[in-house]
């Protein structure tokens, strides 16, 4: 069970949109989390975005992010401030609190990775089935374009260097699950509470 939180607020101003500071300050909060990873690549922190919201034609993550772990000294010896020092003009950190008695539900913030663009599909297929990239783009030449209205945040791999979408899905259940993440905070299995 998370038991405390953290939350963020984003401050976003009229020269510095909002997705610009998503994307800078939640590459410091994964690598943060890099840094308190366990052996196996688990996380004891999860986060959430009280603020997310989707419909059919768009979405949004909000301007807000939580933070959850099993104690208090989980949450402390991460150091949210210490991440965002470089933000602080950007971002307003809570100290840490437990969670409130009373909530909505649990929810799970996992990564989704929809399957939209032909030429990233056809380069990976070509490179696992050792096939040249042409004949693999043939492969995909009839997929249809599907718009995606799942949030994201725009983020830059520290590996290769290459920018990408890290889709955002959130789903609603009824029972706490889990309490270990990814290196982005997120499970496909964990829960965090919502509120």
């Amino acid at each position: 069970m998370l038991n405390y939180y953290q939350e963020l607020s984003l401050l976003p101003q009229e020269e510095i949109p909002i997705h610009f500071l998503w994307s800078k300050i939640f590459q410091q909060i994964h690598l943060g989390l890099v840094e308190i990873q366990e052996d196996q690549g688990h996380v004891l922190v999860g986060i959430s975005f009280p603020d997310y919201f989707t419909d059919e034609k768009y979405s949004v993550l909000g301007g807000k992010l939580r933070m959850f772990a099993q104690d208090e000294a989980t949450l402390i010896q991460f150091n949210a401030g210490k991440w965002l020092s470089r933000l602080s003009d950007y971002v307003h950190c809570t100290s840490v609190r437990p969670v409130p008695e009373k909530l909505m539900g649990y929810a799970i913030f996992q990564r989704e990775q929809p399957k939209t663009n032909r030429e990233r599909l056809a380069r990976r297929y070509a490179k696992r089935h050792n096939v040249d990239y042409e004949t693999a783009l043939v492969l995909y030449s009839e997929m249809v374009h599907k718009n995606i209205t799942t949030p994201f945040i725009r983020l830059k791999s520290l590996s290769g260097n290459q920018e990408f979408c890290l889709w955002i899905k959130k789903t609603i259940v009824a029972e706490p699950l889990g309490t270990t993440f990814s290196s982005y905070g997120l499970s496909a299995v964990s829960t965090v509470p919502d509120f």
